[in-house]
């Protein structure tokens, strides 16, 4: 039975270096979250989760909403493996894939063939196997000719379609996806929704984090919502978009009412 179960997880990020000017801008509005922090040598750390703690459990379809800054993106890592708590600890059971950016991995100076082995191995899939899907993702993609060329000849929507492609011919039993994936042309558009529906079915876990209600309701039924790298709220995904939204809805009448009061 796939799982996810952070624990009291908290995942920050040193300050090395920038303009002062850029460097200064960081550290204010990161004080004004209270999510600075120094560790033993002193460095100024930025913390992006603080002391995380959740059961996603087989079946489940969990919708994440907050606002850009939140943490978001960096709980989708952190559940993925790819940022390492520096307190607490990740259990977990299941293959994950994550679907974060769907052209992160690719090699331009490899060609099309290349970069499904090579996407394939970033899944955990040996190239031999991965060789058996190849075909699937050339119809899919309508690249069949295209495939044999260095991958810095494609256009962006080429790159897009390959990586999604090649993402989702894996059945997974986690899925992680960072807001929703737009694929190319309304045709292809129209294709890729299909095959994400499909693929989700498929999944026994789905973490979704989007700013679109409607996406999120229509995929999810748990919400979850981060502010300043904490949850704040818990429940049904439409009472947490609800909350979100009606936050989001007052953000600019306090701001406008502390402007007018200075």
């Amino acid at each position: 039975m796939a799982y996810l179960r952070p624990r009291a997880v908290s995942v920050e990020f040193p300050i090395y270096r920038g303009s002062s000017r850029s460097l200064k801008k960081t550290m204010l509005a990161a004080s004004t979250r209270g999510n600075l922090a120094r560790d033993a040598s002193d460095r100024v750390m930025v913390r992006a989760l603080s002391d995380i703690t959740l059961d996603i459990e087989d079946g489940e379809r969990v919708g994440v909403v907050g606002a850009n800054g939140a943490g978001k993106s960096t709980l989708l890592k952190m559940l993925a493996g790819i940022y390492e708590p520096v307190r607490g600890r990740l259990f977990s059971e299941g293959r994950v894939t994550a679907l974060l950016d769907p052209s992160v991995g690719l090699d331009p100076n490899a060609t099309g063939r290349e970069n499904i082995l090579m996407r394939g191995m970033y899944l955990g899939i040996h190239p031999r196997q991965m060789r058996g899907y190849v075909d699937d993702i050339a119809d899919f993609t309508e690249m069949a000719l295209y495939l044999d060329m260095p991958v810095r000849s494609y256009s962006a929507g080429m790159m897009i379609r390959l990586a999604f492609a090649a993402s989702t011919c894996i059945p997974t039993e986690i899925l992680l996806m960072d807001e929703w994936l737009a694929a190319g042309d309304a045709h292809f558009l129209a294709k890729a929704h299909r095959r994400m529906a499909e693929y989700v079915s498929r999944s026994s876990i789905l973490v979704l984090a989007s700013h679109s209600q409607p996406l999120l309701e229509n995929w999810c039924r748990r919400g979850i919502l981060l502010e300043n790298g904490r949850i704040t709220a818990e429940g049904s995904i439409a009472e947490v978009a609800a909350r979100y939204a009606a936050r989001d809805a007052e953000a600019p009448a306090v701001a406008k009412e502390a402007t007018a009061a200075g």
